[in-house]
């Protein structure tokens, strides 16, 4: 089945499982963006729609009806995904507007949601991005998802420490993070150097390795 026939089947099994509003904001809703984001990043990366619901409703802090571009609901993850063109969402949005919406995404956070935000500019011109940076979110849930490259866990553990930090990684860090033993972390980063993913960075002596710099050019060349 090739993606226009599935993007089609996938929609029509939510209209006929939906009525009233629901229904309603589906056909109105769903519409040039959304369908760019299904071609252009969800397809290329899962090839079906399982679990992945279009104009998903959901409750604000207020208690009042939101539809979400996307959910992806599945036993061990609640993720909301939108879609932003920058004039509704930049230009054309007042005061108002803008804090509810940074408090619609803090309390679908609290309410166990990870809210992810596309631009519309990057899915209908540089979707290579948004599926790198998606394929990265869903690899916190699904390991089978995470590039090749990165065999262990350990090793993604790593370099998630890496950018969480934003400084080079000590051995200490890891060994903490990880609760392993010294010679296991030393281990691990040299594998990540000989990988490209870690750079060692000497002490000022110049002869021994005391820390690890991440390089930030292998992040966006995850494919």
């Amino acid at each position: 089945m090739n993606f226009e026939e599935a993007h089609a089947a996938y929609i029509q099994s939510h209209l006929m499982r939906r009525t009233g509003e629901r229904r309603g904001r589906l056909e109105r809703g769903h519409k040039e963006a959304e369908k760019l984001f299904c071609h252009h990043v969800w397809w290329p990366l899962r090839g079906n729609f399982e679990d992945l619901h279009p104009e998903f409703e959901v409750f604000d802090w207020r208690g009042l009806s939101y539809f979400c571009d996307f959910a992806w609901l599945t036993k061990s993850v609640k993720l909301v995904i939108e879609i932003k063109g920058f004039g509704p969402h930049v230009r054309d949005m007042d005061r108002q507007k803008y804090c509810n919406e940074l408090n619609r995404e803090t309390f679908l956070s609290a309410m166990g949601f990870q809210v992810i935000s596309f631009a519309y500019d990057d899915v209908a011109h540089r979707p290579e991005l948004c599926l790198t940076l998606l394929r990265m979110v869903i690899s916190r849930y699904q390991p089978d998802s995470t590039p090749v490259n990165l065999h262990s866990l350990a090793e993604r553990e790593i370099v998630r420490l890496a950018c969480m930090l934003a400084q080079p990684l000590r051995p200490i860090d890891v060994e903490t993070h990880l609760s392993i033993n010294h010679r296991t972390a030393v281990r691990t980063l040299q594998a990540l150097c000989s990988k490209g993913w870690l750079a060692p960075v000497t002490g000022t002596e110049g002869r021994h390795v005391v820390r690890y710099e991440l390089q930030p050019d292998r992040l966006m060349r995850l494919q």
